[in-house]
């Protein structure tokens, strides 16, 4: 259970930037929140093509990454991982469906370890209640495919919610994610707690193709008894063309349970 902690922070810095239709125009700014990735947009979001015709509701995307973190688990080793992540969504006007996996290796001084990390099954809505505010609900699964000794082969079940609100080409973002743990303790070993997380933090659109946020990230342990997760991060996102994107994020840890160093380089598809 240890690295899903890892999977879910990786999924939350992508809460910095929400662009459903994946064309370059965070959802914020986006006029045409379901425009073909085969379309070239403007700054609102839209084609000619879409302000003449009904806009198509269906769009999917494949998402590939690869990330590095140097873990500490409160002993006096640091663990190399390397993790290497696939991700599927499905959209459809407002709604979207994720499903997220990732296998890693984590190396120190005195053991070697690899293998899946958990998946994770998830749908989202986007509510606009105005041009400027989004609010995000999501939901889902962690499928225990990532498996050690300790009793954690149960489904666990994971809740969240996320708001941006733009101020002319600044835009301030916060979310609240919480994770039900079905664990079983192992006696004198572990002992298991639902997990909840928060961040925080701002974000800016150089262009219709850059956009670069900032943030603050907090998580408690799924082990009780241990430190909150905590670190800073950076986040830039990069439209290639109507159909390529790319991801670079970086994060800094706060506290002895998190990552002294992490960052992550994604590559996607849309169509």
């Amino acid at each position: 259970m240890r690295h899903i902690l890892l999977s879910l922070l990786f999924i939350s810095s992508l809460f910095a930037y929400v662009d459903s239709d994946f064309d370059g125009v965070e959802d914020i700014y986006d006029k045409c929140p379901n425009s073909s990735a085969l379309d070239i947009v403007d700054i609102t979001g839209c084609s000619p093509k879409a302000k003449k015709a009904k806009v198509q509701a269906h769009h999917y995307d494949v998402v590939i990454g690869t990330s590095y973190s140097q873990i500490d688990y409160n002993t006096n080793e640091k663990t190399d991982t390397y993790t290497n992540s696939f991700q599927v969504d499905y959209f459809y006007k407002n709604f979207s469906y994720q499903l997220s996996t990732s296998y890693y290796s984590a190396q120190s001084a005195t053991t070697e370890n690899k293998g899946l990390n958990d998946t994770v099954l998830a749908a989202y809505y986007l509510l606009k209640p105005s041009d400027k505010l989004n609010i995000r609900f999501g939901g889902g699964v962690i499928l225990p495919t990532y498996s050690t000794d300790l009793n954690n082969n149960n489904l666990d079940v994971l809740a969240s919610i996320n708001l941006s609100y733009s101020l002319d080409q600044i835009t301030l973002f916060t979310g609240v994610n919480y994770n039900i743990i079905n664990d079983d303790d192992v006696a004198g070993v572990v002992s298991y707690q639902n997990s909840a997380a928060f961040s925080f933090g701002a974000g800016h659109h150089l262009n219709n193709k850059i956009y670069l946020s900032s943030s603050y990230y907090q998580a408690s342990s799924v082990y009780t008894g241990f430190d909150d997760i905590k670190n800073i991060s950076a986040y830039g996102f990069y439209s290639i063309n109507n159909n390529w994107f790319t991801t670079l994020n970086y994060a800094y840890g706060l506290s002895d349970t998190t990552s002294d160093h992490s960052a992550s380089l994604r590559l996607g598809y849309y169509f």
